[in-house]
């Protein structure tokens, strides 16, 4: 169970990085906002695209270990 769960974070862990930053640079580009595009850029990928991005990745990392995938 502990090499699932394992298998799990090491995918979770750079899926986060690669949401977080996709997310950033997805609103840096698309945005109306003018006053603090970067600032609504950097909360949205670390809070929202990085965590969706992590359970999907993880979820992966799962399955994949238990050998579903």
């Amino acid at each position: 169970m502990l090499r699932v769960i394992g298998a799990g974070l090491l995918w979770g862990v750079p899926g986060y990085l690669v949401g977080a930053a996709l997310g950033a640079l997805l609103v840096s580009r698309l945005s109306s906002n003018r006053h603090d595009r970067s600032q609504e850029a950097a909360v949205t990928g670390l809070l929202v695209a990085g965590p969706l991005c992590a359970i999907v990745a993880f979820g992966y990392g799962v399955l994949h270990a238990l050998g579903k995938v």
